[in-house]
């Protein structure tokens, strides 16, 4: 089914995200109807009427598309429940998901309504609620606060009564709050000191130009690069990652260095990772030191971790304050902590290695490696392996699965995110699965389950063409 002509640049059907709603509604209605329905809510970019590929009859939904996400959430408060047309029933209206996301619910409310801000450290809650009281009516506000000290981090919620307020919020604010809608607060999340909104990829610096990756950045013209060789200190870090890493695994990892206050894997409108972290110690010399060690390490192996700074917002204009900066600096690189080289120093939490320079992490115990079955050897059980969000190189699914014994080979379907693993002993492939369905490997989910036997030539229905 196509939603959209194909002639629509689909990249910017989420750009400004939550700018396009979904619309349930009779088959009645028509494209011009929807267009003048919703255009006195704003500037409308586009109108699709999903349509039944053989009939080319309506199914009833509907995507309108806004140039800003206020006026699409403004749209949805007004228009949802309400009838287009006499004699036709009132319309649904939501929030659109991204075309990106593999959710299957829709856009809650708390998810449009609290927003995520840096503010000046002086702020109280009263400052925080007359700042962004302009734009609408304000439930609460939160400042976020060091558990030991009392004293603010400089970071802080406001939870409005209306997505289109908290939209209106972060479009209009002054951009040096850097307001971004808060991640949706679920079970699995940390306290609420390390899970303060998901930072946006706009405080991303410059990758050093000793990093073989590129990594995306929103607006990168918005805020300035802050280059470590020249000097630029601050407390703050942005660490980016091609792997999936958990909010755990990247908290735990920069917890290793001392005085870390903040971190937050930043996540989209949507909860899906960008593949970013903010970090923020409470002192230069920790942040100098996380900066030198873990930029361009390999954590899981493979992926190499690229780690800037990025402004902090604190003034570092002064002859004094530059001196003590570059004090502070040389002091911590000269320093020796746990050992002379970073492999000694930085031992990555949340997998458990099989020995000091394993190439694979995981999140499970794995048993010692053993020998392949020979090549030639019937295969009793294949196991079909799907992997998320890539697949692992074949050297490494065979270290893994091999450690189950009687292991025939493994095979990657080209193209696609699945594999199979052979084994010549079926006890041996149900350890494996029952072992492995579920776990991380080297920043990959995997789903293993028993693969469907292989037909025989003969049992396959022949061609008729």
């Amino acid at each position: 089914m196509e939603e959209y002509p194909s002639k629509q640049p689909t990249e910017n059907l989420d750009d400004p995200p939550n700018s396009r709603l979904f619309v349930v509604t009779s088959r009645s209605i028509t494209e011009d109807e929807l267009r003048e329905s919703f255009s006195v809510f704003g500037d409308i970019q586009g109108v699709w009427v999903v349509k039944d590929k053989q009939t080319k009859e309506s199914k009833g939904i509907c995507y309108v598309k806004f140039a800003k996400s206020s006026q699409a959430c403004l749209a949805m408060e007004e228009m949802h429940g309400k009838v287009l047309v006499e004699g036709t029933k009132p319309v649904k209206v939501f929030i659109a998901q991204s075309r990106s996301s593999t959710r299957h619910r829709d856009v809650e409310d708390e998810e449009l309504t609290r927003i995520f801000v840096m503010i000046p450290k002086t702020f109280s809650e009263e400052d925080l609620k007359n700042t962004f009281k302009e734009y609408g009516d304000i439930e609460y506000c939160v400042i976020i606060k060091n558990k030991f000290t009392g004293e603010s981090k400089g970071l802080g919620y406001v939870r409005y009564y209306k997505p289109s307020q908290a939209a209106l919020a972060i479009e209009n604010c002054d951009k040096t709050y850097r307001a971004i809608l808060a991640e949706p607060r679920t079970k699995a999340t940390v306290t609420e000191d390390y899970t303060a909104g998901a930072a946006r990829s706009d405080y991303v610096g410059a990758a050093d130009s000793m990093n073989q990756y590129t990594f995306p950045m929103a607006d990168p013209g918005s805020y300035p690069i802050i280059d470590y060789r020249s000097g630029d200190f601050t407390r703050c870090l942005m660490m980016s990652t091609r792997a999936a890493l958990t909010q755990e695994q990247i908290f735990a990892l920069f917890d290793l260095i001392p005085g870390m206050e903040y971190c937050e894997l930043q996540r989209d409108a949507y909860g899906m990772s960008k593949g970013h972290a903010l970090i923020r110690y409470s002192n230069l010399g920790s942040a100098v030191y996380a900066k030198e060690k873990l930029n361009g390490f390999e954590y899981p192996p493979g992926n190499r971790l690229a780690v800037n700074f990025v402004d902090d917002g604190e003034d570092r204009s002064s002859p004094v304050g530059r001196m003590a900066m570059q004090f502070v600096a040389a002091q911590m690189m000269s320093a020796v902590w746990n050992g002379p080289s970073t492999s000694q120093v930085i031992k990555p939490p949340g997998f458990s290695a099989v020995s000091p320079i394993s190439r694979v992490q995981t999140d499970v115990n794995l048993p010692p490696i053993k020998k392949l079955a020979p090549p030639d050897s019937k295969a009793k059980e294949r196991l079909f392996v799907v992997f998320s969000p890539s697949p692992l190189p074949p050297d490494v699914l065979e270290d893994v699965f091999c450690r189950f014994g009687s292991l025939i080979e493994v095979h990657l379907v080209p193209g696609r995110k699945v594999g199979y693993m052979k084994y010549a002993d079926k006890q041996c492939a149900d350890e494996a699965m029952a072992a492995l369905h579920g776990r991380v490997v080297n920043g990959v989910k995997m789903k293993v389950m028993l693969a469907d036997p292989p037909r025989e030539e003969s049992h396959k229905r022949p061609r008729t063409y």
